[in-house]
């Protein structure tokens, strides 16, 4: 794996271009109130307490975009949790789904709730899922799928924008069932970019924002950039959906981290990765230098789109110092 993208000590000066939406807050104040609207309860199951032993595993619904079901686990350490109890939304990456709760289950054995959001119309590649994407109509359950272009020809009609109202909403129910007033919001790939977007469209009940090698970041230099997908759905579908050129582009922006990070108020730790093929490592750099608030990023030379074990930990610091 080559560095292709600018070298170090450009990245650390580097901001995107890309021209902010006119009206974006309002555009997505108009959609999170649709889904509020919409809403129901959330459901919760108890699973396996046989297997899980001391933390709780609860299978869980919460409405999204749309008043639509989403699916999540709800892992919590035994017995009521009380407001002062940690708790982190988990994001999942592209193609992956909410998958089995062992994989979610660090987290709760040291002490948080941790409410793992499922991914829409994924859930079909490297992890399991268990929720559809029902935009019109119903589509019931995971998929192999390719999102990057689905309803890209208007920002309404985008899958994006339903996947960063659902993951609004999982920040909302998180403090609803915990009574936690602000929570932690941590992902990877996709997973990052849902944190990034979470912190900025809900800031006040976001207090730390972990985003691992985030996607979504300066998404318009991304695509004529990235030699690996997802970025490159865009482009191979823009090569003979001319006319749809400028429009794609347009709906792009309303979903681009590197944008709404101007909005975040968490305490950041991001991750980057120089020899990362799929987020080049100068679109992070993009949602980075637009955070205004307490930040932090660990640089990671010679990795790919991966992230070593030892930043695991270094978060595992960050939530014990501000996640309070």
């Amino acid at each position: 794996m080559p560095w292709y993208d600018l070298p170090q000590e450009q990245l650390k000066d580097y901001r995107t271009d890309t021209a902010e939406p006119a009206g974006l807050d309002r555009w997505w104040r108009q959609r999170l109130d649709e889904a509020r609207a919409a809403a129901r309860e959330p459901t919760l199951t108890r699973y396996e307490p046989g297997t899980y032993g001391p933390v709780e595993v609860y299978d869980t619904e919460f409405s999204g975009a749309g008043g639509d079901r989403i699916r999540a686990w709800y892992l919590r350490p035994a017995g009521e949790p009380g407001a002062g109890t940690p708790t982190v939304v988990k994001f999942i990456g592209y193609g992956g789904g909410r998958d089995r709760p062992a994989e979610h289950i660090l987290l709760p054995a040291l002490g948080y709730a941790v409410l793992v959001m499922d991914t829409r119309g994924q859930g079909g590649r490297w992890s399991t899922g268990a929720t559809g994407d029902h935009v019109d109509g119903w589509q019931s359950g995971p998929e192999n799928a390719t999102v990057m272009t689905r309803g890209i020809a208007r920002p309404e009609d985008y899958y994006y924008t339903r996947l960063f109202t659902d993951a609004v909403r999982a920040v909302e129910t998180a403090c609803a069932l915990t009574g936690a007033a602000r929570v932690a919001v941590s992902g990877m790939s996709q997973g990052g970019g849902l944190s990034l977007a979470a912190a900025a469209l809900i800031p006040e009940l976001v207090a730390v924002c972990h985003a691992d090698v985030p996607f979504l970041c300066d998404i318009q230099r991304a695509i004529t950039l990235a030699p690996q997908a997802p970025y490159t759905e865009v482009p191979e579908f823009l090569a003979h959906q001319v006319d749809l050129v400028p429009a794609a582009l347009d709906t792009l922006r309303y979903v681009d981290c590197a944008l709404l990070a101007r909005r975040i108020t968490a305490q950041c730790l991001l991750s980057v990765a120089l020899m990362d093929m799929i987020c080049p490592p100068s679109t992070v750099f993009a949602a980075y230098n637009e955070i205004t608030a307490g930040k932090d990023i660990s640089v990671f030379p010679f990795t790919g789109h991966e992230v070593p074990t030892a930043h695991v930990e270094r978060q595992l610091r960050h939530l014990r110092e501000f996640l309070r």
